[in-house]
């Protein structure tokens, strides 16, 4: 869990480093962000995915910045992102959560998953948090909150550009 206060919070920058790995998990290599996204699809990384659904089983639901790297301006259907070179997967999503959602909560391991596109491959890990918030969305990487009652989902993503990712690892581990 993290205690930086908001005002330390700042967008992900391009030389802050990150693992690159193999299929096993394996460490092969830390490289910048930038390196990272250059290299495209060759460069698997760790990213955690953090559902969070309230006390009515509504999913929370946000659109990402414009400013973005990775599909700015679309909606998601969790909170998260890349770890750090030396970062936990658990401290990652607590990290994740608190930065982009403004809450900090006991969260429950879903599932470990890869997921591969066109340009971009990961490893990751999906969890589960419970909270009415408030959602504050301190650091900026979200711009609009909304929730989803669990049995809307399935419309409600027809109707909005979700990322793609977090469509695929999150949301057939949702509890429906």
């Amino acid at each position: 869990m993290r205690s930086t206060p908001p005002s330390a919070w700042s967008r992900p920058t391009s030389d802050e480093l990150i693992a690159l790995v193999d299929e096993a998990d394996r460490v092969i290599e830390v490289v910048t962000r930038a390196e990272a996204r250059a290299r495209g699809a060759s460069a698997r990384h760790r990213a955690c995915y953090v559902a969070v659904l309230t006390s009515a089983d509504e999913l929370v639901v946000h659109r990402r910045a414009d400013w973005k790297d990775v599909y700015p301006g679309y909606w998601d259907v969790c909170f998260g992102g890349v770890l750090g070179a030396d970062e936990g997967w658990d401290e990652a999503a607590h990290r994740e959560l608190l930065e982009e959602a403004g809450v900090d909560v006991p969260l429950a391991l879903l599932g470990i998953a890869s997921w591969e596109a066109p340009d971009a491959r990961l490893n990751g890990r999906v969890y589960l948090g419970r909270s009415d918030g408030p959602f504050t969305c301190p650091d900026g990487e979200v711009v609009e909150v909304a929730t989803v009652p669990l049995p809307e989902l399935d419309a409600w993503l027809t109707d909005h550009d979700v990322c793609p990712d977090s469509v695929d690892l999150v949301v057939p581990r949702l509890p429906r």
